[in-house]
């Protein structure tokens, strides 16, 4: 069977796209491997309607209103290779099945990758965070630190001062500020750590203290750092989509204002091509990938006109 799209990717992106592409009545299938980097979290912050829901609990109840559009299939697994066949792609599974279809949308999402401390995996995702927007009102008014060394090491230790008045910044043995930064951080209260990092101490997903080299150890209750963004599967070199470095990832997807990757007829949407992961924005992003799916595949069948691309 031919589909008209494929959807790589069951997360927000992945999910809503296949959900307004079932509403068009488009042959799509999805398919997920399961690997949101959000899975971790205890919720997610923020989402209207849904906030503070588990993301596991998001993602089973999108999988269940899928259920109501006999278009969409749901299938479990890893798409590990891809390449262009005729007027279709051809993609290729880890269980060794093929599926072909006429557009391939791309959204499988990035891994954070934080910093390599002993202590922190049990931690990530909880009181150890990269967006205070996701976390900030469950860490509010307790101690707080960020770990940075950076340029974005000032705005993010300003950024932790909305939720909470005990916060240190930690430069992990660096000592590039300059008298500016040093005076901003000064004025709102922050403290500056320059010792280093060796490792993180908790349990039950929560932090207690952070250790340094020196053996002394600090007690915080919270810890936001840099963790920046690496795409998980090779497809979208695989299908010709160009990437780009960006402030988060140095390998997001190109991708147009129509979420029109630099491969006809292979889209991409979420955290996958985005320059700040979120899961509203993933949501959105799915949702208007969908819809010019859609018409692309309306301007194929009946003519329709369609937006062209930067390079016609």
């Amino acid at each position: 069977m031919d589909w008209e799209c494929i959807v790589v990717g069951g997360g927000a992106a992945g999910l809503s796209a296949a959900l307004v592409l079932g509403r068009a009545r488009r042959r799509t299938l999805l398919i997920d491997a399961g690997e949101q980097s959000n899975l971790v979290s205890h919720g997610i912050g923020g989402l209207l309607g849904h906030d503070g829901r588990a993301p596991a609990e998001l993602y089973a109840i999108g999988r269940a209103e899928l259920s109501a559009y006999p278009s969409v299939e749901i299938r479990e697994g890893r798409v590990v290779r891809g390449s262009p066949a005729d007027d279709h792609f051809q993609l290729g599974l880890d269980d060794g099945h093929q599926v072909r279809g006429r557009r391939v949308l791309l959204a499988t999402g990035m891994d954070y990758c934080p910093p390599d401390l002993p202590g922190l995996a049990p931690l990530w995702g909880k009181s150890v965070f990269q967006c205070p927007f996701c976390h900030g009102w469950e860490m509010r008014d307790k101690r707080l630190a960020s770990l940075s060394a950076g340029e974005e090491a000032v705005h993010a230790a300003l950024m932790l001062r909305g939720w909470s008045d005990d916060v240190v910044l930690l430069t992990d043995g660096a000592t590039e500020l300059d008298t500016e930064e040093r005076r901003q951080l000064e004025s709102a209260e922050i403290e500056i750590d320059a010792r280093r990092v060796v490792e993180l101490i908790g349990h039950d997903g929560q932090l207690t203290e952070i250790a340094f080299a020196d053996g002394t150890r600090l007690q915080r209750d919270g810890l936001l750092v840099e963790a920046p963004l690496r795409q998980r599967s090779k497809l979208s070199e695989q299908l010709g989509a160009a990437c780009a470095p960006g402030p988060l990832a140095a390998d997001a997807i190109n991708v147009d204002s129509l979420h029109r990757t630099s491969t006809a007829a292979v889209f991409a949407a979420g955290d996958v091509c985005t320059e700040q992961p979120y899961v509203a924005g993933a949501i959105a992003a799915g949702s208007q990938a969908a819809m010019i799916i859609v018409q692309s595949l309306l301007a194929d069948e009946f003519g329709m006109p369609y937006p062209p691309t930067d390079d016609e």
